[in-house]
């Protein structure tokens, strides 16, 4: 596929941010090196079925151990910008005290990654939680908000001054929805009722970290990356219909909702009670709810919807003769175009835009 941008595109001005991007436990490996606790895709990556050739992060790119060699790479790429994540089981020992053999891993990352003029873009959480806060309920314990609180206290402390950019969360949808309700990611729990709960916590813990991360980094841009799809009906018939809805609704509504206005989608009341957390306390979407200086979209592909009795909507294929990527996913990108016409007459949205045809990060 090729892409001409128009002349006026805004990609075309200097202004235009362009970036590659990472996350820790895809390439860091030495995953029991130098005080890294164990995190749930350790775990998960051990039993059997749930990656395929049982692959983990012990090795990975090596990148815990080759990342001059990798800045030199981004450099050469002349690109502006690099995003990556933060390894919480690297940085924050058992107790809850800074691991200062993590830190200085990064601080000397960032620091090579500043004197060749590349901007950092920092995610708090890619999905590595800790495993001993899983073995404590993970995102199901409200707990955990005020540890990754406490997480990201220590950790902006210490980095604020290597950090133009920082993200609470990557994808909450696909930390507590895949690992939490379909148990396809880690920590592999499949359960109706526990992902909307999981992902109501780490909405909860984004807010928790922002009065912290804007006391300790003034000057750096502060926000959460979420990914959406656009969702289709299948045909024109009324329950196709409400099946798209609703798959809108679960996947982006759910997660852009409480962040942007303070509440669930109303729709939810009516009509799916059990698709609301179950334990939602009084100041909780207030405190979800502060503003943020941007919010990151991650985009993938789009999807069409039957209705199904038991679930409201079913994915189907397209119907039309389009094209598909290996896992299946429908290359799509007028759906990304009517995806953020759609959110802009919703919403009010100072966006980062990432398109994951792996992993380009696109910023105005």
């Amino acid at each position: 596929m090729s892409i001409k941008l128009p002349k006026d595109s805004p990609m075309l001005t200097s202004s235009f941010t362009y970036g590659v991007a990472t996350a820790a436990f895809q390439i860091e490996g030495a995953n029991t090196e130098d005080g890294r606790l164990e995190s749930i895709w350790d775990r998960f990556c051990q039993q059997p079925n749930k990656v395929k050739n049982q692959d983990n992060g012990s090795v990975a790119c090596d990148h815990y151990h080759l990342w001059e060699e990798d800045v030199k790479l981004i450099q050469s790429l002349g690109v502006d910008a690099y995003r990556l994540s933060i390894a919480w089981p690297r940085v924050i020992q058992q107790d809850g005290t800074i691991n200062p053999l993590g830190v200085r891993f990064y601080k000397l990352l960032l620091n090579a990654l500043r004197d060749v003029g590349i901007k950092t873009f920092v995610t708090l959480y890619h999905w590595d939680l800790p495993q001993h806060l899983e073995d404590n309920g993970g995102w199901l314990n409200r707990d955990t908000c005020y540890r990754f609180r406490d997480y990201a206290d220590l950790i902006s402390q210490e980095l604020s001054d290597y950090v133009d950019s920082w993200a609470t969360f990557n994808e909450p949808f696909c930390a507590a929805i895949l690992g939490y309700e379909l148990g396809i990611h880690a920590p592999g729990l499949n359960h109706p009722r526990y992902g909307r709960q999981a992902a109501h916590h780490i909405l909860l813990a984004h807010g928790l970290a922002l009065p912290v991360l804007r006391k300790n980094a003034p000057h750096a841009q502060i926000g959460i990356v979420l990914n959406m799809n656009r969702s289709y009906a299948a045909s024109e018939k009324s329950e196709d219909q409400f099946a798209g809805l609703m798959r809108e609704t679960l996947d982006n509504q759910f997660f852009i909702e409480p962040l942007m206005t303070g509440q669930y989608p109303q729709v939810l009341k009516l009509i799916a009670p059990e698709y609301l957390p179950a334990m939602i306390l009084e100041e909780d979407m207030q405190i979800i709810s502060q503003p943020i200086d941007f919010l990151g979209l991650n985009y993938y592909t789009c999807n069409h919807n039957a209705f199904d009795a038991k679930y409201l909507f079913k994915n189907v294929r397209n119907k039309k003769t389009v094209e598909y990527t290996d896992i299946g996913w429908e290359v799509a990108p007028h759906a990304f175009e009517e995806l953020l016409i759609n959110l802009n007459q919703q919403y009010r949205l100072p966006l980062f835009l990432s398109l994951k045809m792996e992993p380009p990060v696109l910023t105005y």
